[in-house]
C-alpha cells in the first residue's frame, strides 16, 4: 500500500506538532523544515483543521497546534481522513471504476480485507506513539 504525499506530509506535520504540545507552528516554519511549498502545506493544514485535529490562529504568535492530546488521536482515523477519496485501486472507489473484470475478479475482496487490516493495525496506535523526539533544534 502506498499513501499519498498529502497523507505523508500530514502525518509528518502532526508528528512534529505532537513533539511540542501546546506550541503553535507557522506554515512557513513547517514548510522550511519539510522542504515543502507553503501553499501545499497550507492545504493540508486546512484539511486537518476542518477535521478538528488541529487549531489555527492568525497573526503574531499564531500558527497551528494540536486540537487535543496526541494520545487521543488514532493513526487509523488520521489515515482514513487524509486518504479519503483515494481508493487502494480503482475498483474499490466510488462507482467501482471501469474495471472489465468486475463480477469475476477474486482480488477485490482480498484487497479490501488487506486495507481493513492495515487500518485496524493503525487504529491500535496513537499520534503520541509516533511523536518526534524533541531535539535542541526544535
Amino acid at each position: 500500500m502506498r499513501l499519498t504525499t498529502f497523507t505523508d506530509y500530514g502525518l509528518r506535520m502532526l508528528m512534529r506538532m505532537a513533539s511540542a504540545p501546546g506550541r503553535a507552528f507557522s506554515t512557513a516554519e513547517l514548510a522550511e523544515e519539510f522542504g515543502l511549498s507553503r501553499n501545499h502545506l497550507a492545504k493540508i493544514m486546512q484539511h486537518l483543521a476542518r477535521a478538528g485535529l488541529i487549531v489555527t490562529r492568525r497573526g503574531g504568535g499564531g500558527g497551528a497546534a494540536l486540537a487535543r492530546p496526541a494520545n487521543e488521536i488514532m493513526l487509523g482515523a488520521v489515515i482514513r481522513l487524509l486518504e479519503e477519496g483515494q481508493p487502494l485501486v480503482e475498483c474499490l472507489g466510488t462507482g467501482g471504476g471501469a474495471c472489465v473484470l468486475d463480477g469475476r475478479c477474486r482480488l477485490k475482496a482480498r484487497l479490501r480485507a488487506a486495507e481493513a487490516a492495515f487500518l485496524a493495525h493503525l487504529d491500535r496506535s496513537t499520534l503520541a506513539d509516533i511523536a518526534l523526539d524533541p531535539s535542541p533544534q526544535f
